[in-house]
């Protein structure tokens, strides 16, 4: 869909070649808008396809098949840590103790509502005060980063703090040090070290000793490391990421940091199983309250993802064959981004090894107008500003692209019709600039 004047770059274009393209772009939308589409790259969720290499999930662990390793009846109450075999497979992914590391329910998200919620209402291990009690607690959120952490703090009023990215890209450490060692609201930082969402970036082993190690105003200071990816790989590189329990501990900071992961993406994202890893203080400190909220976790569930996986090794195999489905969406968002907008200088994103995500750069100030014209044209997008604390990106330029759920067909068409939507948005706003609005 390259059209005319798209060899040069959109800010180089004179005032006639400009009103020219927007012409072009306008009536490539309108059809768009004729087609009647119903796109939808919104959620990282995954696919039917993706879904179905765990179908034998639904006849497991079978009928007379009820018993853990150690003998616990699964169909019965009891056993707040969840299953030793489950624990035994995902601690090497996760890089946690079986003995530190808790299986639950089905989603990580409401692990970590929990943990922050019990700490706003009860002092943390090494801690003062509870953090309600600390006038207007805050947390610092590297942006973009994810709408569902963000979420969490909007809801229990939490104070969020972007940090936006160093040049390249990375974690600006300096300023999280800075922030972090100067005023003792700020309490924790989010973060998703691998693969992170939106922009897939992982954390350097550097990066997670400084972490690890930093001095905090607050005594109560906590991570919480979301490794929602940790063996989602889209490439024959796998990304690996330092030990980050066992780094605290070794700073002399062993309860500074929760582990959350999930089987949400590796099996079924409603039948799944979530983990919390952390410091036995704070694993006690947490289940001291959550036990009075359950008597234990889906069990039966567990012992089926343990048949099913079988080993740590199991779950690799199993995410190669996601990696088969996956790839080929990734590569295609990253041809039709060139091939659309890479000679144009008003897009920039961000090619994933991993992870469910791109993260795409538009001119700055015309990210929500991109999402206006493509929610008119039928493709649905994340709102704008979503990757940004309270919902506002102060450039207006960043979108999450969510490529696992459409069928390939389909995602291709997507992404050229969102193209349109980026160059149309673009000229309108450097047709404004030339005429001085």
């Amino acid at each position: 869909m390259l059209l005319v004047e798209e060899a040069e770059e959109f800010g180089a274009l004179g005032p006639e070649a400009l009103l020219l393209l927007r012409e072009q772009l306008r009536e490539a939308h309108g059809r768009l808008r004729e087609q009647g589409l119903r796109l939808d790259l919104t959620r990282g969720k995954p696919s039917a396809e993706q879904l179905d290499l765990s179908n034998a999930l639904l006849s497991l662990p079978g009928e007379g098949d009820y018993l853990a390793a150690d003998g616990t009846d699964c169909r019965n109450y009891g056993g707040v840590l969840g299953l030793t075999e489950l624990r035994e497979i995902f601690s090497p992914l996760l890089q946690v103790p079986v003995d530190q590391l808790l299986a639950a329910d089905n989603s990580s998200l409401a692990l970590m509502h929990d943990v922050v919620m019990h700490a706003l209402l009860f002092p943390l291990p090494g801690g003062g005060p509870r953090w309600v009690d600390v006038g207007r607690p805050a947390f610092l959120c590297p942006v973009p980063g994810y709408d569902r952490h963000h979420s969490i703090c909007e809801k229990f009023g939490l104070e969020m703090i972007p940090v936006e990215p160093a040049g390249g890209g990375g974690l600006d450490l300096g300023a999280i040090e800075r922030l972090a060692a100067a005023d003792p609201r700020i309490k924790g930082l989010w973060l998703v070290p691998k693969y992170s969402n939106p922009t897939g970036a992982t954390v350097a082993d550097e990066a997670v000793r400084r972490l690890a190690a930093m001095p905090t105003a607050a005594d109560d200071f906590r991570i919480l490391w979301d490794d929602a990816y940790s063996v989602h790989h889209l490439t024959d590189r796998r990304a690996a990421v330092a030990p980050v329990l066992r780094l605290c501990e070794q700073a002399g900071n062993p309860d500074r940091v929760f582990v959350f992961g999930s089987s949400s993406k590796i099996t079924f994202g409603g039948a799944a199983v979530a983990f919390l890893g952390a410091s036995p203080a704070n694993l006690r400190w947490y289940l001291g309250h959550s036990a009075k909220r359950t008597i234990g976790p889906d069990k039966v569930n567990q012992l089926r993802h343990a048949r099913f996986l079988e080993d740590a090794d199991g779950v690799l195999r199993l995410m190669e064959r996601h990696r088969e489905i996956l790839a080929p969406k990734f590569a295609a968002v990253h041809r039709v981004l060139a091939e659309e907008l890479g000679a144009t200088g008003i897009a920039t994103w961000t090619q994933a090894e991993g992870g469910y995500f791109v993260s795409l750069d538009v001119l700055d100030g015309t990210a929500a107008e991109v999402v206006r014209l493509a929610a008119d044209a039928g493709v649905a997008l994340t709102p704008a500003g979503a990757t940004y604390p309270y919902g506002r990106d102060p450039r207006d330029r960043n979108l999450r692209i969510a490529p696992t759920f459409p069928p390939l067909a389909d995602l291709d068409f997507a992404l050229r019709a969102l193209a349109v939507c980026v160059k149309l948005a673009a000229v309108e706003k450097l047709l404004r600039a030339r005429r001085g609005q």
